[in-house]
């Protein structure tokens, strides 16, 4: 399943007009409102170029993004919202919590404690395209050459949390188009922050596509997160899919106060910036070129798109964030490593896995997202576990039969022999502190031929046959993943 990025190439900046407040917070005064609006003016004068009408004081003077943001009351045109179920996560990976917001409680993914008494690192990642829910997306097979799941992160231990935003999977609120979602992040950082697991010095922020420019926009609003990773961010929301859009279109300025160009100055930690020369190059390009911020480092990778990017680079992200143990940050990334790591063979990751118990005889573990289905008949008991989908990796191409039966004769012994005698490839091992036989067939089938990993295991009167199908030409792909299975299988 692909995530949509909603995103499209950038083009040349164009400024916006400024637009009053309806109503003035209370927290302010007017004075401060009119220092606001007045900041905000200046700001989109300067992005029209029309410098001269801006002594350089005031610019120096004009008040943040935070500030402006905070002042500035967005008009939905529409007030959508969904009410889509949310998944339940895998057990002991991941919890589903809710974290408290503006416009009330939110969803979310993340990382369950690891019960070490330790505190660790988090990150925040926010996928693409438009939705603000959260769906079993992040467990997904993570495509190397389009690899939106974030999964690198977890999967390197780096704790992570997905968050929902508000109108998303049932959240209080409406969809607003990166301006409330901007506010639901902040707070999705004091949650993590409150856990007693976490790092609250440790603390990141990433994102993709619609979730790169909204990660963006959050560097610029808060200094909470130690570093943050965007990828393919844009620089002007015009550039995204405008079908999308929930506020008022008529308006500049509600243009201007989604758009990271107009704030990158008050970016205060390190701000990394990736995309590939096929995506958001101009957009790249433009906060590159417009961005005098020390703090904002940009990595365009020629050759590369919208997506290539992200398998190798949440990769190197994951270990820059493992490394990064200081009192302060210290993370440095130089064109030269993202490069390097754009050269990084393909991998292959395991699942989350989950534990399955089969009555009183047998424990074992498989991958989240596959289905057990009983297959059984009146004379052989028998479990089909596989992927619901169809997609060609090597999680959802793979399946497991599982079968008991009572051991007859020699049991082990004649089986072994039996197959050997038919030519098979068989090997004596021991699974879960019994004896076993492991075994390599294939099947000819309408759909080519298929490759067996059979394990036949004996306790007591009983044996357990563990049948592991992939077709061949994934070659040896599914090894680590079927043996993962083996090693996990345990007896009561």
């Amino acid at each position: 399943m692909e995530a949509p990025s909603g995103a499209i190439d950038g083009r040349q900046l164009q400024g916006a007009a400024p637009r009053r407040a309806k109503h003035c917070p209370k927290r302010y005064g007017h004075g401060k409102i009119s220092a606001l609006l007045l900041g905000l003016s200046m700001i989109f004068a300067v992005s029209c170029g029309d410098s001269g009408n801006n002594p350089k004081n005031q610019q120096d003077e004009a008040p943040t993004f935070a500030e402006v943001h905070d002042a500035f009351e967005t008009k939905l045109a529409r007030k959508d919202h969904d009410n889509d179920p949310i998944p339940e996560p895998p057990e002991g990976a991941f919890d589903l919590v809710y974290y408290p917001s503006k416009v009330g409680n939110l969803a979310a993914y993340v990382s369950s404690d690891p019960g070490d008494g330790e505190k660790h690192p988090l990150i925040i990642w926010v996928v693409g395209g438009w939705g603000n829910g959260i769906s079993e997306f992040p467990w997904y097979y993570p495509e190397w050459d389009d690899d939106q799941t974030g999964s690198a992160y977890w999967q390197a231990g780096v704790l992570t949390m997905y968050p929902s935003f508000r109108g998303g999977s049932g959240n209080p609120g409406y969809y607003e188009t990166l301006f409330g979602e901007v506010d639901d992040i902040s707070s999705a950082y004091d949650y993590a922050a409150s856990l007693p697991y976490v790092d609250p010095d440790r603390i990141y922020l990433g994102g993709h596509s619609t979730g790169g420019t909204r990660a963006l926009l959050a560097a610029e609003y808060t200094d909470k997160f130690r570093a943050v990773f965007c990828f393919g961010a844009v620089d002007e929301i015009k550039y995204h899919n405008n079908s999308q859009f929930t506020f008022d279109t008529d308006v500049k300025a509600e243009y201007a106060i989604r758009s990271p160009i107009h704030w990158l100055k008050d970016v205060k930690t390190p701000t990394f910036l990736f995309e590939g020369s096929g995506g958001n190059a101009a957009s790249l390009n433009n906060i590159q070129n417009t961005s005098e911020n020390e703090n904002i480092h940009c990595y365009l990778l020629q050759g590369e798109d919208h997506f290539s990017v992200l398998a190798p680079l949440t990769r190197l992200t994951a270990q820059k964030i493992l490394g990064d143990t200081g009192a302060k940050p210290n993370i440095s990334i130089t064109q030269a490593e993202v490069e390097e790591a754009m050269k990084m063979e393909p991998e292959i990751p395991l699942p989350v896995m989950v534990p399955f118990s089969l009555g009183e005889w047998v424990s074992f573990s498989y991958p989240f997202l596959w289905e057990v289905e009983d297959t059984s008949t009146e004379d052989v008991f028998e479990l089909m576990i596989a992927a619901p989908y169809e997609d060609d990796n090597v999680w959802d191409a793979s399946m497991m039969f599982v079968n008991l039966y009572e051991a007859e004769g020699d049991g082990l012994k004649a089986a072994a022999e039996r197959m050997r005698g038919a030519g098979y490839d068989v090997s004596e091992s021991a699974v879960g502190g019994q004896p076993a036989l492991e075994v390599r067939t294939s099947t000819q089938t309408d759909g080519g031929i298929y490759k067996n990993l059979f394990v036949v295991v004996e306790k007591g009167e009983l044996q357990f046959t563990f049948d592991f199908v992939i077709h061949e030409s994934y070659g040896d792909d599914a090894e680590p993943l079927f043996r993962a299975i083996i090693d996990s299988i345990t007896f009561e």
